[in-house]
This record gives C-alpha cells, sequence and structure tokens, in this order.
C-alpha cells in the first residue's frame, strides 16, 4: 500500500495474561501492513505470561532465517516488578517508540489480517483522524458487536457504541467520538499534541476510562476519532461481560471515581452548569443506589482528593489549549 513508510508500532500490556497473549501475538504477526515494533509491557503476572512471550519471540527468531520470509518486527519486552496499572504501562510503552502511529491493542483481542493496513489508510487519507478503531467483536458470539467506537451522552457517561448488538447492523464507517482502548490506533501527532506533562494516558487513572479521557481531550484540542466498519477485531472482553457483581471493589472504586476525574479535567467552564443539571437526575439516582448496595464505593474520593492538586494543574493545562485553539 502507498501508506507503507508510516511506521506502526503494537502495544500491548499484559497482566496474567498467559492464555491469551500467543494468539494475539500471532494475529499482529500476520497483519498485511509491516510492523516496525511490538512492545509488551507486563504487569507483574503470576502466570508464566512473560515466560511464554519470549518463548514465542525466541522460537520467531530462529524461524526468521535470512531465506524465511517472515513478518518479524523488532520486539521489546518490558517487565515492570508491580502492577503499574493500564494507563501507566502504555505510557512506558508509548515512550520506547517513535513510530508514525501507535496501536494499543489488549492481549485478549485478536485481529483481522488488514485492521492495521485498513486503519493507518483511513487516518492517511485525513489528516484530522488521530485516533480509530475498526469493528470489535466479541469473540465468543462474533454476531455480536464488543465495541465501535466510543460515545459519551450530555451527563457525561460514556458508553462502547453498539455492545450486545447485532454486527449487521453497525456497517457504516464515520466519525465517532473516540475509540475503545482495546484495540485504539493513535497517531503520534495526536499523542504529542494531547500528552498532558509527558503522559498519553493519565497515569493517575490507573485503568479504565483513561480512552475515554483522551477522547474528549483529543475532541476539545480539534482532533477527530473514526471508525471503520471494515477493520475487524475479535475481543475476549473479560469481566464486562462477567457482570458488575465479579469486579472486585478496588476496580469498581477506580472505574467510578475515574469518571469524576475526567470531568474536572476536561468539562469546560460554560459548559459546567448544563451538564451539572442534565446529569443531576442519574446522580441522584446513581448515589442513591450506590449508599444502599455499595457504601464501599464512596472511599473512591479520597483518590480524588488526595490528586486534587495534580488534577487542579492538569486542567489549567488542558483548558489553556483548548482556549488558545479556540482563538486561533
Amino acid at each position: 500500500m502507498s501508506m507503507n513508510n508510516k511506521s506502526v508500532s503494537i502495544h500491548i500490556v499484559t497482566y496474567n495474561s498467559a492464555d491469551d497473549i500467543i494468539e494475539c501475538l500471532t494475529a499482529v504477526l500476520a497483519q498485511d501492513y509491516p510492523i516496525e515494533q511490538i512492545v509488551v509491557v507486563d504487569n507483574a503476572s503470576g502466570d508464566g505470561c512473560v515466560e511464554k512471550v519470549r518463548a514465542f519471540y525466541n522460537k520467531l527468531e530462529a524461524a526468521s532465517a535470512p531465506s524465511v520470509e517472515v513478518n518479524c518486527p523488532s520486539f521489546l519486552l518490558l517487565p515492570n516488578p508491580t502492577n503499574t496499572g493500564f494507563a501507566p504501562a502504555h505510557n512506558q510503552a508509548i515512550d520506547a517508540t517513535k513510530s508514525d502511529y501507535c496501536l494499543i491493542l489488549n492481549p485478549d483481542l485478536t485481529l483481522a489480517p488488514d485492521y492495521v493496513s485498513r486503519l493507518v489508510a483511513r487516518m492517511e487519507a485525513n489528516p484530522l483522524i488521530g485516533s480509530a478503531t475498526g469493528k470489535l467483536l466479541l469473540k465468543a458470539d462474533p454476531q455480536l458487536v464488543d465495541s465501535t467506537g466510543l460515545r459519551m451522552n450530555k451527563a457525561r457517561r460514556a458508553f462502547d457504541r453498539g455492545a450486545g448488538e447485532l454486527a449487521v447492523n453497525w456497517q457504516q464507517s464515520g466519525p465517532v467520538f473516540g475509540v475503545s482502548g482495546a484495540a485504539a490506533m493513535y497517531s503520534r501527532r495526536l499523542i504529542d499534541d494531547v500528552s498532558v506533562d509527558g503522559e498519553f494516558f493519565d497515569g493517575d487513572f490507573f485503568a479504565y476510562k483513561e480512552d475515554v479521557d483522551v477522547a474528549w481531550r483529543a475532541q476539545l484540542l480539534g482532533w477527530q476519532g473514526y471508525y471503520d466498519a471494515e477493520a475487524i477485531g475479535y475481543h475476549e472482553r473479560g469481566w464486562k461481560t462477567s457482570g458488575r457483581d465479579s469486579k472486585p471493589m478496588f476496580i469498581r472504586r477506580i472505574s467510578y471515581i475515574n469518571r469524576y476525574k475526567m470531568i474536572y479535567k476536561n468539562e469546560r467552564a460554560r459548559t459546567l452548569l448544563k451538564t451539572l443539571v442534565v446529569s443531576l437526575p442519574y446522580e441522584l439516582a446513581a448515589h442513591g443506589y450506590m449508599l444502599i448496595k455499595e457504601p464501599q464505593l464512596i472511599k473512591a474520593w479520597t483518590s480524588f482528593f488526595r490528586q486534587l492538586p495534580q488534577l487542579r494543574q492538569k486542567r489549567k493545562i488542558i483548558q489553556a489549549r483548548v482556549k488558545l485553539l479556540r482563538r486561533g
């Protein structure tokens, strides 16, 4: 393809992902677009995931003799001694690469061979597109959608578009608010433009809603997201399909409070009152339920107030950039 001179790196963060990582890496190597580099950051897995990745790459290197044509990108494995979280680990991978495009990929996701080439072609055709995703299907039932991108309602609640719906109903490609971090292609230009204090994903988020936060920040700064209905991926999805009660309280607290951190940083002053009014019925209902059924969630606010000085600084930087863009 004509855009083959644009370099692509693929970034995978693993945590006890031994059951999925080999299938994921095999699909990465089968891409019809040349991949410059694969970066795997392991967050202190205890299931032998690091050993599996090393063995896979050693076998690949042995097979990549000069006489054998194998798409063998450079490979970087970064084993962390502790679980730093999804967002910080992906920032670690991004900092280790210089490619034109970065594909953020979950280890439980398997890509169709043309996933990368289709997204790069879309993004090269329109320089305003800074992020793109394909049609992510549920691996357990590929007739159903996992995600076709992100949408956000007026109450600042974000959802995976089409989740659980029939895939045949999502044949139309087009702009989206943002892209799911399960298989998200970002341009380096967007990464450099929307990063705050050198961080693309907010490291304080640990995990959950970091992709929504980036999508909102990118939209504020004039970037577009895109959904390509012909680029296909298959997602295991894990906790999301097994119900809320299966998630540890630690995870539920992170998911809950990250929404408010995101709103604090990104909501513009001129839209704040409108958002408060629109979201009030939801907030009353949700917090009423929380106080009765999940009072332990309230402890999540300790992290919000502990990080308030950093959140305030990040908001200042983001809003200053937005004001400068609007004036321009």
